[in-house]
């Protein structure tokens, strides 16, 4: 009982997060918002493997910027990753990525009956490249994604997990009709979400 009353809460939590949405004119804190919202994205690295090298690859990832709640995190999107994932390794090679988070993710678009190709049903595509944190960030890291994701803590150790953050180096937002928006990443980084 006292999970299915915890579960209830962390789903309003979120139903209240979700609520709030930007205005489409606010970009740079929808792009904010959408990445807070989500607990996962699609990250897209250039091959390295045998028979796919330099195509496109896109692979789901768990991600963080901060515990959920209102505060809206730090806009970082922080990732638990291990070198033996695949597209680790192609970042090995080429540190290049594009990562995408949608609200299709969360209730509020079935809430409001957008399928996730509309753009009522934001999307964020951001490109830059995965680095790997130092230690006094990853405790920042570890926090973030361990809030969402209580599993990590028990992945298996001799995977050799590590934290990483996504560099943010371009923006585009998809939230309205008439075209994706550019946001510059001091836009991003400076508004208050």
């Amino acid at each position: 009982m006292a999970g299915l009353l915890l579960l209830c809460a962390a789903a309003g939590l979120l139903l209240a997060v979700v609520g709030a949405i930007p205005p489409p004119e606010e970009a740079a804190r929808m792009a904010r918002f959408v990445l807070h919202s989500c607990d996962w994205g699609a990250l897209a690295t250039l091959s390295a493997q045998e028979g796919l090298r330099g195509r496109p690859f896109a692979n789901i990832f768990s991600l963080s910027d901060g515990p959920p709640g209102p505060r809206g995190g730090s806009g970082v999107p922080y990732m638990y990753l291990t070198d033996m994932e695949i597209s680790v390794q192609d970042l090995e090679i080429n540190s290049n990525a594009s990562l995408t988070v949608s609200l299709a993710q969360t209730p509020y678009c079935r809430k409001h009956r957008y399928d996730p190709q509309n753009p009522l049903c934001a999307h964020i595509i951001f490109v830059g490249s995965i680095v790997k944190v130092n230690d006094s960030e990853a405790v920042v890291a570890k926090k973030a994604l361990f809030s969402r994701h209580p599993e990590m803590e028990t992945w298996p150790k001799d995977h050799n997990w590590f934290f990483a953050k996504f560099n943010i180096t371009n923006i585009w937002v998809l939230d309205y009709f008439g075209g994706l928006k550019i946001v510059t990443p001091e836009e991003y980084y400076s508004v208050k979400p």
